[in-house]
């Protein structure tokens, strides 16, 4: 049955089926209801490390910039390119502020401000070769989320709900967590997360990351959980005789959110309830739940994932670095260094990392040259790691020029990386499509991309 004829029949028959079967179908709205072919994972987390992290003061070592270090930048790297707000000053080289070292098997070289990840070099890929097209912030995390520039287009997360549905009944299939520390904290729109052009249902929720995760959730005093499903019901009756009147998309968002709403009055507290949470597990992730840190979003981000959650975000802001680089980035590295690592390890003891993929970095990198004591936005070249199911762990993919400024091996874009994500996922990205405004839109738009095969397993 084609997706008109279903959204047809259903908007046709929604009185006789009941709201409760209804919302059902609604939360597996998709192209596809299985995968093109086997995945390899069942789920996404991103660690979002807004505001641009330094690939020079991370992952990405350059001790010939060192040698430059306070020395004219050659005018050969710079000559015609955009900056931010370097654009016309004199350029001087920054060399790395931190030392490198070794680690694993595999040698990797991981920046010193990242003792907990540098544990896990043998577990993750780190590709050197990242580019984007924005240049400031709010763009560039657009780009990054929904592989358009254009704002309104559906976000990556909304994308993986319609095409494989989400496993949670109970919890939102696509969440966000945000935190802040270590440095400016530039400020992320709801928008990254929106549905864009799919259905309503689709897009991300997000959750408090203090206090209780989400507004509302409690029954006020003398309202029954029997007597507010009656009046949800009511509800999802009058919506359902409004949707056999005519087709509207918004009307079966709104009677899945409702339904959804009053299964997470159960789910939420069971979801924060971490008193099952043995003390070496708190212990290793370093945090009291639902303090608001990262790393308590990290804990939280694995019991979402156990209870089926498809798509999880966490943005951490505090990256922006045009001064100070040296202490901003050991500060904000020590917010998410060790959250980080222990999601690695914790998903790894629970059999879980062979089934998801963690993605780590920001919508670009920072420039080899020198703004005062930092480094502004730099588009040309930056870093992320990729670690769990499908990847192959200690790998280091792709090659920048010997100042870090410009990729000269291996070139991945921003929609390499989605389609990379999307094939994990046993998507294949060019047929993942929506039809709006007469047009098949994709989350990997309009230009040749490729899934990056020298990071998987």
């Amino acid at each position: 049955m084609n997706s008109i004829n279903r959204r047809t029949f259903l908007s046709h028959g929604l009185a006789g089926i009941g709201s409760l079967a209804f919302s059902r179908l609604c939360a597996g709205d998709s192209p596809l209801a299985i995968p093109h072919y086997r995945p390899k994972i069942k789920r996404v987390i991103h660690l979002c490390m807004a505001g641009g992290p330094s690939h020079l003061e991370s992952f990405d070592y350059k001790p010939e910039l060192a040698k430059l270090d306070g020395k004219a930048m050659p005018e050969s790297f710079t000559k015609g390119q955009q900056l931010a707000q370097l654009q016309g000053k004199a350029l001087r080289c920054m060399g790395p502020q931190w030392k490198f070292s070794k680690h694993g098997q595999s040698q990797m070289e991981i920046s010193e401000i990242f003792p907990h990840i540098a544990k896990h070099a043998d577990d993750i890929a780190v590709i050197r070769s990242m580019h984007t097209e924005q240049i400031n912030h709010d763009p560039a995390h657009t780009f990054m989320n929904t592989g358009s520039i254009i704002p309104g287009r559906p976000s990556m997360g909304s994308w993986v709900l319609y095409g494989l549905g989400s496993e949670s009944q109970n919890l939102p299939g696509y969440v966000v967590l945000t935190s802040a520390g270590g440095g400016q904290g530039q400020p992320i729109s709801s928008r990254q997360w929106s549905s864009g052009l799919l259905p309503g249902h689709l897009q991300g929720v997000e959750f408090q990351s203090a206090g209780d995760p989400v507004h509302y959730v409690k029954n006020p005093k003398g309202i029954t959980k029997a007597s507010q499903k009656d009046v949800i019901n009511a509800i999802n009756r009058l919506n359902g005789i409004q949707s056999t009147r005519a087709e509207h998309h918004d009307i079966a968002t709104r009677i899945e959110q409702y339904e959804l709403a009053f299964r997470m009055q159960s789910a939420v507290p069971e979801l924060m309830d971490t008193k099952g949470e043995s003390q070496q597990t708190l212990d290793l992730y370093g945090c009291k739940p639902g303090d608001g840190s990262f790393a308590s979003n990290c804990l939280l981000a694995r019991r979402l994932a156990e209870r089926g959650t498809r798509f999880i975000q966490l943005y951490h802001r505090g990256w922006d670095h045009h001064g100070q680089v040296k202490s901003g980035t050991k500060a904000t590295a020590k917010h998410v260094d060790q959250g980080t690592s222990a999601l690695l390890t914790d998903l790894k003891q629970r059999g879980m990392l062979d089934e998801t993929l963690v993605i780590w970095g920001g919508e670009f990198g920072r420039t080899p040259m020198a703004q005062g004591s930092g480094r502004d936005h730099h588009i040309k070249a930056f870093s992320v790691f990729l670690a769990g199911g499908g990847i192959k762990g200690g790998t280091v993919y792709g090659k920048t020029d010997d100042l870090g400024y410009g990729v000269v091996e291996n070139p991945v874009s921003v929609h390499d990386l989605h389609a990379t994500m999307l094939h994990l996922l046993g998507l294949q990205h060019e047929a993942l499509t929506f039809k709006a405004q007469g047009l098949d839109f994709k989350l990997t738009g309009v230009e040749p991309c490729k899934v990056i095969k020298g990071i998987l397993a």
